[in-house]
């Protein structure tokens, strides 16, 4: 079978190299030409653990080809999965343009049956406008040709977006033909050999379902960010609170830990567009309001704790910040928290050096000569008043606490993640704040 992926970013780009690893044919296509040309001498424009060697060896293999035009190979494969981007518009809506984009050059180009497939996050209806702008086109041809349209939604954790695609917990696939199935099932079998869990259902329902899960992993993210801040008000530790309720069946512990904040290109705007999806309907969704409102507060956590010990005395601090990134084991900075807490230091007038072991070339882009980067996670803290971690990063976990201890001018830790040992540090003379401890 062979098929082609219409879009070479993030979606794009794993799912194209995890088919090819799989045996199949797969043409991946994007308009930059110079993102094209890296990636057939196999050069990656994301960090993402095992995507190079995955990217590089189906290339060798004749599996994995790389291409600027749609319409030289789209009669060649059996199924076309858009993976291109869908931005927030001003108003939260997601932008279709380049979906619909896609759709068009299919509709002026198909000679024979085909699948289209959309894999980028879209609102519920897409898929729809998806077949008619095809439809539209082939009219306009004066041609009756087949196709079919799919939606198949990914969830794949960046960090970990290769092993999720070769080893998924579920495939969710919306379809509206058997023919559409047959294909769909063919295409995801190699991966589900021992452990078969596509679940079909209609379309709509499909586009729904992606929303639906980030938005309640975003829901609970919120949820125990506005719990750990009342825990620290009335004293309670947020850890003892989530050891506590995760292990209610009923709950269960994952992404109950609380932080300071989330960030992404999936969860800020995937709960945007679908707040604005309801609003032109005349549902106001109160609860991802809610969510969204407190994830905003809590990008400012980290500097409103520094705030509150130095009494607002910022200027002229010099503040260390461990972990750039949204998430750890990427180099996305999409909405990351970090970015807010460095506008705010700057805005304090306070000396930043940050330290970041992959993001750090894409803050420059941000903020150019405005703070400092460090070579390394100690030189970030040299004359430091206070060390920030904001991204959890493994190399974050057990530092030299006494070369740190022994060069930075004032000892305060503030653990946007939690992952360090309160009463360690404090015995050590750390002035040591928590989110929710």
């Amino acid at each position: 079978m062979k098929i082609a992926i219409a879009g070479t970013g993030y979606v794009g780009l794993v799912t194209g190299s995890c088919f090819a690893e799989m045996g199949i044919d797969v043409t991946c296509i994007d308009l930059n030409s110079k993102k094209i040309e890296n990636l057939k001498k196999g050069i990656t424009p994301i960090f993402e653990p095992g995507l190079d060697e995955i990217v590089e060896r189906n290339i060798s293999a004749g599996r994995l080809h790389f291409g600027t035009s749609l319409a030289d190979c789209i009669n060649d494969v059996d199924a076309l999965f858009i993976a291109v981007g869908t931005p927030p518009n001003e108003d939260g809506s997601a932008d279709l343009q380049y979906v619909l984009d896609v759709a068009k050059i299919t509709g002026q180009n198909i000679e024979k049956y085909i699948l289209v497939v959309t894999k980028s996050t879209v609102p519920v209806g897409t898929s729809q406008k998806v077949q008619q702008t095809i439809a539209a086109e082939l009219k306009f041809r004066n041609k009756n040709i087949e196709f079919d349209v799919a939606s198949n939604p990914e969830f794949l954790k960046e960090g970990d977006a290769v092993n999720d695609f070769l080893k998924p917990d579920r495939i969710v696939v919306g379809i509206n033909s058997e023919r559409a199935k047959k294909i769909m099932t063919e295409l995801y079998n190699p991966f589900m050999i021992n452990n078969f869990r596509m679940i079909f259902m209609d379309v709509a329902s499909a586009e729904m379902t992606k929303y639906a899960a980030n938005s309640m992993l975003a829901t609970r993210i919120s949820f125990m960010n506005d719990i750990a801040n009342l825990c620290d008000l009335l004293g309670a530790n947020v850890n003892m609170v989530r050891q506590g309720i995760g292990a209610d069946v009923r709950i269960g512990s994952k992404f109950l830990y609380s932080g300071c904040g989330y960030g992404g290109s999936c969860f800020p705007k995937d709960i945007k567009a679908l707040i604005q999806t309801a609003k032109e309907k005349g549902h106001d969704m109160q609860i991802l309001n809610a969510v969204e409102s407190v994830n905003s507060e809590q990008k400012k956590i980290v500097f409103k704790k520094l705030e509150k010990h130095f009494n607002g005395n910022l200027e002229g601090k010099t503040i260390a910040v461990w972990g750039l990134s949204f998430k750890p084991q990427t180099d996305d900075i999409r909405e990351a928290p970090s970015l807010q807490t460095i506008g705010m230091l700057i805005g304090a007038k306070c000396k930043v050096n940050v330290y970041d072991s992959v993001a750090m070339q894409e803050v420059k882009c941000i903020f150019g000569d405005k703070i400092n980067y460090a070579s390394n996670m100690i030189d970030a803290t040299k004359n430091a008043d206070a060390l920030l971690l904001i991204t959890e990063w493994k190399e974050f976990r057990l530092p030299d606490w006494e070369q740190i201890k022994s060069q930075m001018k004032t000892r305060v830790i503030i653990d946007g993640r939690n992952i360090y040992n309160r009463k360690q540090l404090t015995e050590m003379g750390f002035a040591y704040y928590g989110i929710g401890q």
